[in-house]
């Protein structure tokens, strides 16, 4: 539901989240109340030491703690009534929160009275004195926390919904009114403001100064026009994910849907090799923190030889990589000698990431390789996401990474790279891969450089998926492979697939007629043991959606015309739609959805059309999916499992 308003502002935490945190303390305050209580009866009649201070200060304790639990207790009985979008049983629930917050001033106050007593409380029984000591630091460390609690759910932009809003009539939001468009700048600049300071390590130089100004209108807008709580949004992909596994469970397994037209026709199990060969190079790009996360028992002991020994002679191709440890992890991952690398940079700015170049003898490439992100400036690189064009052959790049691209484009071309790699071995074919920011990096740069190769190779790995127009996309087909495996959330990362999702989750949690937190403890147990998915039930199917006591998203707004139907026309024309990269090689799990932690998995391959990655799929393994090592040990297992299977039938759109 709508974030809770008391103090006269709006907060970022709805009346249906104080059960966890209220229960937690509930529990705490229980148990402190007995050990009082006991304290107490053990002095009763007996206050010998500093008896009238100590036996105030635990009457009014036992006080002060049994209203505590009485207001906690109404607190989480209150909060766990209703549904997310039904906060009628819950309007007391402000009431209660201003009892609560009285109740800290006695507290503070006695929390004091405990501190001026046991400093005064020398010569009295040790046992005692450690009780009360424990006593106090237990109030201040609420106390604390508390404090801490009312900083994280502070929300910047936290005054009240004007109530006109809701009742003006269904329609498009007119984005030019001058009370969204101060809303939007505000919101601009508290995310403009929360990046600074996130990022108040790196030089604010123009650069990164554009970039926050970006990302910050891209979050300003995706949240404009909504009114959700973070848990909502959590309750939303927990009912989203058992949807999704419901629906997945009563596909017909029978039903095959032909092949694409624009599948290549080219041996699968080829491709798969070369891909294999080349993620290599794209995992060893990540330097030594990938290297010793793949190897933690023998990758310190392998570069431990090579770090921080003086070879500046040896090292002068290599920039960046003050202790040599990257460099070393690229020779151990990859199995190249030092003479094979023609360069190699660790340079690391916004726009501006690592790459090598290297002679790959085993394919007879010259093989250029881009990192992913792996730092702080790589995430901000990926996160800005204004449109460019690039003209090549008519077609446009739309993509912020085109930039990154752009600078190892100057690199190879102007500083004479590749003119080197091509002196040294002149019949050798171009190959440029990488990983995720890589990936994209890799595939725009394939795109700059088609026309002075028109042989090179391009092996693009779990890519971003609002990369490439749809002509560019087609464009890039012939040569660029893209590999993505199972429910990877980047290949299907685009600002339409996100308007998608946040449509979807407004839609079932607006749909659903159980309370949060019972929709999050089925939702934690779900992921951690599975079971079979809910079976949602709704309570308003037959209700339009004006008839909420609170609405989740401004009436006049896009995000509330999705709701409605998923042919609004709002919701269709938004944003342009985005797509990986190249041919799509679809790397999935073969076997039951849920397996043993232990057991051996087994994968298949087939192409797909970028069709299957419209839609982000909520899955444990969305993030795990994405990570290098993943993907190259899911590679090597199909590499080495033959006979493996090999789908000749693209995947339906899920």
């Amino acid at each position: 539901m709508p974030g809770m308003v008391v103090f006269g502002r709006r907060w970022g935490i709805a009346s249906d989240d104080l059960v966890f945190p209220g229960s937690f303390e509930l529990f705490v305050r229980v148990l402190w109340w007995i050990g009082a209580l006991i304290l107490y009866i053990h002095h009763r009649g007996n206050f010998d030491c500093n008896g009238r201070i100590l036996h105030t200060y635990l009457v009014g304790l036992l006080v002060v703690l049994g209203l505590i639990i009485l207001t906690l207790s109404a607190i989480v009985y209150v909060s766990a009534q209703g549904t997310i979008t039904n906060p009628g049983p819950r309007r007391s629930i402000p009431v209660l929160v201003y009892l609560r917050a009285l109740l800290y001033i006695p507290e503070l106050v006695w929390a004091c009275l405990g501190a001026v007593w046991v400093s005064d409380g020398k010569g009295c029984d040790p046992a005692t004195v450690g009780a009360v000591i424990a006593a106090v630091i237990a109030s201040w460390i609420i106390l604390l926390f508390t404090g801490l609690g009312v900083v994280f759910v502070f929300d910047p932009l936290g005054n009240p919904r004007p109530q006109q809003a809701v009742m003006e009539p269904l329609g498009v939001r007119e984005e030019g009114t001058q009370l969204f468009s101060t809303a939007r700048s505000l919101a601009t600049k508290v995310w403009e403001s929360r990046l600074r300071l996130l990022c108040c390590c790196l030089p604010q130089d123009e650069n990164y100064r554009a970039a926050f100004s970006s990302i910050a209108q891209l979050f300003s807008g995706f949240f404009s026009d909504t009114d959700l709580v973070p848990s909502d949004i959590a309750a939303g992909l927990a009912l989203l994910h058992q949807e999704q596994d419901k629906m997945e469970r009563s596909r017909d397994p029978d039903i095959v849907v032909a092949l694409s037209p624009s599948s290549p026709t080219v041996n699968l199990e080829t491709e798969l090799e070369k891909a294999a060969h080349c993620m290599q190079f794209a995992a060893a790009a990540y330097g030594w923190p990938l290297f010793i996360y793949s190897n933690p028992f023998t990758g310190p002991c392998k570069l431990s030889g090579d770090c921080c020994r003086s070879q500046a002679a040896e090292y002068e191709i290599v920039g960046g990589d003050n202790l040599g440890c990257h460099f070393s992890s690229i020779l151990h991952s990859t199995g190249l000698q030092y003479r094979d690398f023609i360069y190699v940079s660790f340079h690391n700015q916004i726009y501006e990431i690592p790459f090598f170049v290297a002679l790959d003898h085993k394919r007879e490439a010259v093989l250029v390789a881009v990192r992913g992100t792996l730092s702080l400036k790589d995430v901000l690189t990926d996160l800005s996401a204004e449109c460019e064009d690039l003209p090549v052959d008519g077609v446009d790049c739309v993509c912020g990474i085109s930039q990154a691209a752009g600078y190892i484009y100057k690199k190879l071309v102007n500083d004479g790279i590749l003119n080197q790699a091509f002196s040294v071995a002149p019949e050798y074919k171009l190959v440029i891969t990488g990983h995720s920011l890589g990936a994209g990096t890799a595939s725009i740069l394939a795109i700059l450089l088609r026309n002075s190769f028109p042989n090179l190779q391009c092996y693009a790995f779990s890519p971003p998926g609002g990369l490439l127009s749809k002509a560019l996309a087609d464009y890039s087909k012939d040569f660029v492979v893209s590999v993505v495996l199972g429910k990877d959330l980047v290949p299907r990362l685009s600002i339409p697939n996100m308007e998608d999702l946040k449509r979807r989750i407004l839609k079932i949690v607006s749909n659903c007629n159980k309370p949060k937190y019972r929709i999050l403890l089925r939702g934690c147990w779900y992921e951690l043991f599975g079971g079979e998915p809910d079976d949602f039930p709704t309570e308003l199917q037959n209700r339009r959606e004006e008839e909420l006591s609170q609405p989740l998203v401004i009436h006049n707004s896009s995000s509330y015309q999705s709701l409605g139907s998923d042919d609004s026309p709002v919701h269709k024309a938004t944003h342009l739609p985005l797509f990986p990269p190249g041919r799509i090689l679809y790397i999935t799990e073969d076997g039951p959805p849920r397996r043993h932690c232990f057991s051996q998995v087994k994968y298949q391959a087939e192409w797909a059309s970028e069709a299957t990655f419209m839609s982000i799929l909520i899955s444990p393994s969305m993030l795990g999916d994405h990570m290098p090592d993943i993907v190259l040990g899911a590679l090597n297992r199909l590499i080495n499992d033959k006979p493996f299977s090999m789908c000749t039938s693209s995947l339906s759109n899920s």
